[in-house]
């Protein structure tokens, strides 16, 4: 487990807009090592980190970079993408969902976006930050994101200064093709 190129990419995100963050309260998906959220907390956000129920390991990571940024409060949950459980149900209200690099493999597009759908259905107003490597031109998530009613706009690397090889003295984006994307829900006039 290590941090992925795209997590330094929303890291910068989530930095550039800390100013908005005290208070808010922040969900992010798949966190592994938790860079985003970190930076999140550490910007004031109220923050819940999670990864799979099944991958124990992985919450252990996110569990052991909170204590290694003296970040004790942010609980660590179980959240597996398209399963609702008890601890999805469970959660407080969202303003912001977080997730670097989850549209990794194609076979989970569609459980993410089940799960994004949800929080977003019981959180109207949050939106799903989101960075993505491409890796394929043949992947897309636009058809699934019509389905669940969701729409999404491009945030150019540039605005947010994240269009540079290194970012905070840290090569990881490197020469990697990085997209964000904010998604959120499609208003009633179905943009």
């Amino acid at each position: 487990m290590y941090a992925w190129p795209c997590a330094a990419v929303l890291a910068q995100y989530v930095w550039f807009h800390r100013s908005a963050l005290p208070g808010r309260r922040v969900l992010e998906l798949g966190a592994g090592v938790s860079l985003p959220g970190i930076v999140a907390a550490k910007c004031g956000a109220e923050v819940t980190l999670s990864d799979s129920e099944e991958l124990q390991q992985c919450r252990d990571i996110s569990q052991r970079s909170c204590i290694m940024n003296q970040l004790h409060h942010v609980p660590v949950i179980g959240i597996t993408w398209g399963r609702i459980s008890p601890q999805l149900l469970a959660l407080d209200p969202i303003d912001i969902i977080l997730g670097s690099d989850v549209f990794f493999d194609p076979k989970d597009f569609e459980d993410i976006l089940t799960t994004v759908s949800f929080l977003l259905e019981k959180n109207p107003h949050a939106q799903f930050w989101t960075t993505y490597q491409v890796r394929s031109a043949d992947w897309s998530i636009e058809a699934l994101l019509y389905k669940w009613r969701l729409k999404s706009i491009h945030v150019p690397l540039h605005s947010f200064s994240a269009d540079k090889e290194h970012l905070a003295s840290s090569s990881l984006p490197s020469r990697h093709t990085i997209e964000m994307i904010i998604i959120s829900s499609a208003t009633s006039d179905g943009t």
